[in-house]
């Protein structure tokens, strides 16, 4: 809570927290997809050095999520945020100078480091300041910016590429700036927690540790379309960046709208249930371009995809939430995170060399695919236990 002062409203916080995922995620990290192609054009990097600069994002990315909870002890949740906003900017404006490889990417992994602090603080920063029978809502619309931003990636920056790569990095910069500011409104200050204060108590229940597999395997499917797509239809089947940028702003539309569409769903199913079939449809979406490659098959991957990149984490977070309560939530949240993320670094630099060995993008949706119906085990898994109940333990549990 925050220490003293007007509070803003609910749906002020929450589009405080919007704007955070959409810095850090929407732009800092989902933006530079539809550039790639742009990049490997204009002779600033190979197409092995523009996918291994994907992959140190993404390397930072786990760096971040393993650290977002010790940061927010240290300097409160609010200012974490504050400062990985910031961050996200400078890192962006930094690369609109052409320097080389080794100048891209440390900021590549200061953008990944502060995307992971944004996505794991911000839906718990805004979900303490809000009502409980406003949090689903409030915690769709802070995913929703991860969606915005990819959405509005495919629409501008096929077509702000054509003044050069400098000219699309300093737009980017200038519009994490104006978030920014934002943020450091819409979101209040809070109380700093005492760094000898438990993080969580007890231990894991098993469906949450089979959530927690099912959610990793998730990264690995997350990894073909956000950071090889629009290259795979620019280059790979030759229909040009226009051609990418515009099914990629697809991906983005699904991606803002799969927050509210799996919170719907899941109020009548359960969030168990609603969860495991997300992944299924999501492997179908991802293996979908092996079979049906022409436009029709991917727009339509584009769209399932898109919309359960966001689904999937808006369900897991709820769902987590649900299992552990809200009290653990930002702790739990944020190992399911890290767990997330370490299989999505890990997926991402054995993904970008298999690419760089054979130069051919249908293994990667194999590969993708494959790790989501396995995914879909672990997460039917999940929800039979929680659903089936267990008998009472003789002693302390």
């Amino acid at each position: 809570m925050p220490p003293s002062g007007r509070t803003p409203g609910s749906w002020t916080v929450a589009g405080g927290g919007l704007a955070a995922t959409l810095i850090g995620n929407g732009i800092g990290r989902f933006a530079y997809t539809p550039l790639i192609p742009a990049l490997i054009a204009a002779g600033w990097f190979s197409p092995a050095e523009a996918v291994y600069l994907a992959a140190a994002n993404l390397a930072g990315y786990l760096v971040g999520a393993l650290t977002a909870a010790r940061l927010a002890q240290a300097l409160t949740a609010t200012g974490a945020i504050r400062i990985a906003a910031v961050a996200t900017m400078v890192s962006l404006a930094a690369c609109a100078w052409p320097l080389g490889f080794a100048w891209f990417a440390p900021w590549r992994f200061l953008a990944g480091v502060t995307g992971g602090v944004l996505m794991v603080l911000a839906v718990p920063a805004v979900l303490a300041l809000t009502p409980p029978e406003r949090r689903g809502r409030a915690a769709g619309i802070v995913i929703t910016g991860v969606g915005l931003g990819i959405a509005a990636a495919g629409a501008v920056v096929p077509a702000a590429a054509r003044f050069g790569p400098s000219a699309v990095w300093l737009a980017l910069a200038v519009a994490a700036l104006l978030l920014t500011v934002h943020v450091w409104v819409a979101i209040p200050r809070d109380r700093p927690q005492p760094l000898s204060q438990p993080l969580a108590a007890g231990p894991l229940s098993l469906p949450v540790r089979l959530l927690l597999v099912a959610y990793a395997c998730d990264a690995l499917g997350f990894i073909p379309h956000t950071v090889f797509w629009v290259d795979y239809i620019a280059r790979g089947l030759g229909r040009g960046l226009e051609v990418g940028g515009g099914f990629w702003t697809v991906f983005g539309i699904g991606a803002a709208l799969g927050p509210f569409l799996a919170g719907t769903v899941a109020d009548r199913a359960g969030l168990g249930r609603t969860f495991a079939g997300a992944m299924a449809l999501k492997a179908v979406g991802v293996a979908l371009p092996l079979a049906a490659p022409g436009p029709v098959g991917l727009f339509v991957s584009s769209a399932i995809v898109g919309a359960l990149i966001s689904g999937t984490t808006t369900l897991c977070s709820a769902w987590v939430a649900e299992l552990v309560g809200v009290a653990r939530h930002r702790r739990v949240w944020g190992w399911m995170t890290s767990a997330f993320a370490v299989a999505q670094a890990g997926g991402a630099w054995a993904m970008s060399y298999l690419f760089a060995t054979t130069g051919r993008h249908e293994p990667l949706f194999a590969i993708g695919a494959v790790a989501l119906v396995a995914g879909t085990a672990f997460a039917i898994a999940a929800a039979r236990m929680q659903s089936t109940p267990r008998p009472a333990a003789a002693g302390p549990g």
